[in-house]
């Protein structure tokens, strides 16, 4: 399971999202950006986070360790923007908080490049988990030691929504034109190569397990994700198309 740190801090808001995550310090020293389950996006928005981030990292991409952050709303009393108190006040038990990258760069694809393969292994990643939120406009992916980190996977997983059959899930196009690094879709063959075979219902039973249970609807269960996501890893993958 993700480990569990109690917040002690709050920081301040990071106004970039339109979820209205905070910087929190916790009580392991560590400083988190937190996604709040009072906020906008809802609690779907923290299991997309959480099966997305875990899968990506047993797949190979740098993503920043996820926690589960369990907060006291009056952490934010002294925080004046009315906005924030509201999300603090909804947010009372556990949230969702990414470690802090201090000092790492937004990437901007002009001053530095990633390796071609690791470029390709995100776009693959991003196709398998239905990501529509990495595009040149938002594209969530961080330079910090000269390796690129992927961040913010609440608006994958788009199946959770209307939960369409698996079948419908597997077939659901990406697209991969708007894409902050359709520049290198030419490593996509390769990655599904080496990436699908990988995608086993064992890896998403694990995966899937780390969502902390009181997250997960009443109308559905953890065995829908796993369904969905193996569904969509299953051969043939229509989606793995280069534009």
């Amino acid at each position: 399971m993700l480990r569990t740190v109690e917040a002690t801090r709050y920081v301040t808001p990071l106004r970039e999202g339109g979820s209205l995550p905070g910087l929190v310090e916790a009580d392991d020293l560590g400083t988190y950006v937190v996604k709040f389950r009072g906020a906008g996006q809802g609690l779907k928005a923290l299991v997309a986070e959480v099966i997305a981030g875990e899968l990506g990292r047993r797949l190979g991409i740098a993503i920043p360790e996820l926690v589960v952050v369990h907060l006291d709303p009056q952490i934010g009393r002294h925080e004046p923007d009315p906005e924030v108190q509201d999300v603090l006040h909804a947010s009372a038990g556990t949230n969702l908080g990414m470690d802090f990258l201090p000092r790492a760069l937004g990437y901007e694809g002009v001053s530095w490049k990633p390796a071609p393969e690791t470029a390709a292994r995100i776009l693959w990643f991003d196709g398998l988990v239905t990501n529509v939120d990495r595009s040149w406009r938002n594209p969530n992916l961080l330079v910090w030691h000269r390796e690129l980190y992927c961040i913010d996977h609440g608006a994958t997983l788009l199946f959770q929504h209307t939960w369409p059959t698996p079948e419908q899930s597997a077939n659901r196009p990406y697209d991969y034109v708007n894409h902050a690094l359709t520049a290198f879709t030419d490593g996509l063959a390769a990655a599904d190569a080496d990436l699908a075979p990988q995608v086993t219902d064992e890896l998403l039973h694990d995966v899937v397990a780390h969502v902390p249970d009181e997250w997960i609807d009443e109308a559905t269960t953890k065995q829908a994700y796993v369904d969905h996501l193996a569904a969509r890893a299953k051969s043939p993958r229509s989606w793995v198309k280069t534009p």
